[in-house]
């Protein structure tokens, strides 16, 4: 009887220190994981106030300041300009998705674009974990230029209830890590294949739409020749990576039946000169194999 006792006594203890152990290491966690959002959460304002940075450039503007970054309500926030500016909707678009794709905390959205003036929503739009559900509309028709705030909504993530319930368990916990897990990759994945899809590119303060065969830089389109346009596209669809010549030329000239070497380097050519008005991108040669769009 006494050591029935005793042998009940030590698993007793045994629960109760592993269950004990389950929590500590699940508050552990939880409280990492709150420090974390924290600090991804101050990396998504800074991101915020890129988005009104490009903005300007886009505009042609490149010495007035975006101003301080305001939280109107909560996981909404809107960001202005010190002076008045015209946007594409299209390059307004692109411009934020490429700039949130790394937020592990946002993966759907609404931007609503106000004149302040008028206090009106002059263009909006919705951006979703399921692409399909997406909506984007009227992106061809440039805004004039005027006072303008940009309100960005994001959606709230069940995170936070999860960080807050952490005591009720370690499966509530394994959910937590699962949804974080799907949150962070499919979108971004999601959002690379539709640069390919939709033929626009952003290369680096430039937006290249392949499709139109129009480079646009500091808010200015440039049309492109076709075979401009097609040099181009291999290289924004691959940047920083080398593109051997071999196979520029069969790719851009195979169907034409003639292939000349030097047109290569023509159109290489005509492409730096466009290109060199932002420092940060260019097209070199790398010796021996072909060349590599460095961004």
């Amino acid at each position: 009887m006494f050591d029935r006792q005793n042998l009940l006594f030590g698993k007793g203890k045994y629960l109760l220190g592993s269950i004990l152990f389950l929590f500590i290491a699940i508050a552990c966690v939880a409280f990492r994981m709150e420090d974390k959002d924290d600090f991804e959460h101050s990396r998504r304002e800074i991101s915020l106030r890129k988005i009104g940075d490009e903005l300007l450039l886009q505009s042609g503007d490149s010495t007035s300041r975006v101003l301080p970054l305001k939280k109107i309500a909560d996981n909404e926030y809107q960001i202005s300009f010190e002076h008045d500016l015209s946007f594409q909707p299209e390059v307004l678009v692109n411009t934020i998705r490429n700039l949130l794709i790394k937020d592990p905390l946002t993966s759907d959205y609404i931007v609503n674009v106000l004149n302040c003036k008028k206090d009106s929503i002059v263009y909006g739009y919705a951006i979703s974990k399921d692409k399909k559900d997406d909506i984007v509309s009227c992106i061809g028709r440039k805004q004039p230029k005027t006072c303008y705030t940009i309100n960005i909504k994001f959606k709230p993530k069940g995170v936070a209830i999860a960080k807050n319930e952490y005591f009720l368990g370690g499966l509530s916990f394994l959910a937590f890590i699962g949804f974080v897990f799907l949150g962070t990759t499919k979108p971004k994945r999601a959002l690379l294949r539709n640069d390919q899809e939709t033929g626009v590119f952003t290369l680096g303060s430039m937006f290249f739409d392949m499709k139109n065969r129009i480079l646009t830089i500091h808010g200015q389109p440039i049309e492109l020749t076709k075979t401009e346009s097609r040099v181009l596209g291999i290289f924004a669809s691959s940047p920083n990576e080398t593109i051997e010549r071999s196979r520029l030329q069969k790719e851009i000239w195979e169907d034409e039946g003639v292939i000349v070497g030097r047109s290569l380097d023509m159109f290489i050519s005509k492409l730096r000169k466009k290109l060199e008005v932002d420092p940060n991108i260019q097209i070199v040669v790398v010796r021996g194999k072909g060349y590599k769009l460095e961004i």
